[in-house]
């Protein structure tokens, strides 16, 4: 296992140099979005368009919770990521370099991200307080009326995530 320090966006020529069971701390710009978000997104796709630039881009499966005394955000914690399963072979297509979330996905996701030299990065679920400590900017960017699963654009600084799947096929969980 390897650690490394990154600086979003990923450089699409160093992918395959993360592997499987990696520490990767990231810092820089990503998006939020679950399912209701992942809905809209698709159909967007779908229709030819999309509501949302995926162009090495990063998306976190998260439903913060509103801010507490000093925080930027409330409480940060992945949820898990096979709910989006049917969605992000599509939003990998579409640019998609990375998602971040927790539990073991269907083995279409590792296809996905073999073909499309994208990663599956997860995170600690049930420490959300914490890692929203390592989130310094937090804006509401469309489908406000989702509420949490609106999607969001967040600035992290040193947040803590390991490869899953890598860009070879590698799987953390096998």
């Amino acid at each position: 296992m390897n650690t490394h320090y990154v600086t979003l966006p990923f450089d699409r020529d160093q992918i395959e140099n993360y592997q499987s069971g990696d520490l990767i701390y990231l810092s820089g710009y990503i998006y939020t979005a679950r399912d209701a978000a992942h809905v809209r997104i698709h159909q967007s796709l779908l229709a030819g368009h999309s509501d949302i630039d995926l162009k090495d881009q990063v998306i976190y499966y998260v439903g913060p919770t509103p801010a507490f005394d000093d925080f930027i955000i409330g409480s940060a914690g992945p949820t898990t990521s096979s709910r989006m399963d049917r969605f992000t072979p599509d939003l990998y297509d579409a640019g998609l370099v990375a998602t971040i979330g927790k539990g073991d996905r269907d083995s279409s996701i590792i296809e996905s991200c073999k073909q499309n030299k994208s990663l599956y990065l997860v995170t600690t679920g049930g420490v959300g307080a914490l890692l929203s400590s390592q989130i310094t900017e937090y804006e509401e960017l469309m489908y406000q009326d989702l509420g949490p699963e609106s999607v969001k654009r967040l600035r992290l600084e040193n947040f803590p995530v390991y490869v899953a799947y890598d860009a070879n096929g590698n799987d953390i969980f096998n």
